[in-house]
């Protein structure tokens, strides 16, 4: 089971993130990587080159992405990163969906050995580290919801008591969720 984040974040919340990762060294790749894709290193000034919903960051400096061929399916002839093996986190960004509404994403990385996913060894301990500094990071910047599991951050919190915008869950038929003291 991965280690996930369920989170709310505005434009200038994902500015303030991308200018966090910085410190580190993440390389960025699209959910379906195309087999010219080249890489780049995660920060606020490439925000704007960043997939559109999807995004994994690898931690390259650790290990490298290791990607398998997709053979069959609409994604032929691309390439996937293998969650498991490689040092990478996971990060879909929030989306607003049909009635207006900001549809919650996540970030998460595989840390842990599970039978799931048949992971033998954890992730490396420098990795490790890392996503954990970045969830701590996470939890003293960002707001809780209720029902709780949910965290806001500090630019999306002024948005919603200047315009009163709602939060929805990312599941078919999510609830919708509050911010404790907005």
């Amino acid at each position: 089971m991965a280690t996930q984040l369920q989170l709310f974040m505005n434009r200038e919340d994902e500015v303030a993130f991308a200018r966090y990762l910085e410190r580190f060294v993440f390389d960025v790749y699209p959910r379906r990587v195309p087999p010219d894709w080249e890489t780049f290193r995660a920060g606020e000034k490439t925000l704007e080159r960043f997939p559109e919903e999807d995004v994994y960051l690898v931690a390259s400096d650790i290990g490298p992405a290791l990607v398998d061929p997709i053979k069959r399916g609409k994604d032929k002839g691309l390439w996937r990163i293998n969650e498991v093996t490689s040092p990478v986190m996971f990060w879909e960004r929030c989306v607003m969906n049909d009635d207006d509404e900001l549809v919650s994403g996540q970030l998460w990385g595989e840390l842990d050995i599970t039978e799931q996913t048949g992971r033998k060894d954890p992730a490396p301990e420098r990795f490790r580290r890392r996503f954990l500094e970045i969830d701590v990071w996470i939890r003293k910047n960002y707001r809780k919801t209720h029902p709780k599991g949910f965290w806001a951050g500090p630019h999306l919190l002024r948005q919603i008591k200047q315009t009163g915008l709602k939060l929805r869950e990312n599941h078919h038929f999510g609830r919708l969720i509050q911010v404790h003291g907005s």
